[in-house]
């Protein structure tokens, strides 16, 4: 498989791991957006939340729990952004579904 975010997954590419389990994978973006911006992707490849169906309604809970766990565990009680951009007009730059949990300051509205 060719997908950036399945090689980090599978490990043949570096990355500064946060939280892992048997569904999903985090790693710590490589540019970043915020003192805290952790990449939070399924193990299985899925190119974007817009391929998704009710099969994944569990795999999708489980991602944003994971995300939130992450939160608690770095500390960003005060706030943070689950950011998840689907598209290339969105933003998506690798097409494998992740979520971006960005915190440790204030975020400004609208962000785009």
């Amino acid at each position: 498989m060719s997908c950036l975010f399945c090689k980090i997954v599978e490990g043949a590419i570096p990355s500064t791991a946060v939280y892992q389990d048997e569904l999903c994978y985090a790693f710590a973006d490589i540019n970043p957006k915020a003192p805290v911006h952790v990449l939070v992707v399924p193990r299985a490849h899925i190119d974007s939340l817009h391929d998704t169906g009710a099969n994944h309604r569990a795999l999708l809970g489980h991602l944003f729990w994971a995300a939130t766990e992450i939160a608690r565990q770095k500390g960003l009680g005060q706030g943070y952004r689950v950011v998840v951009n689907i598209g290339e007009h969105a933003g998506q730059s690798v097409d494998h579904l992740h979520l971006h949990l960005m915190g440790g300051r204030p975020m400004a509205w609208p962000p785009g």
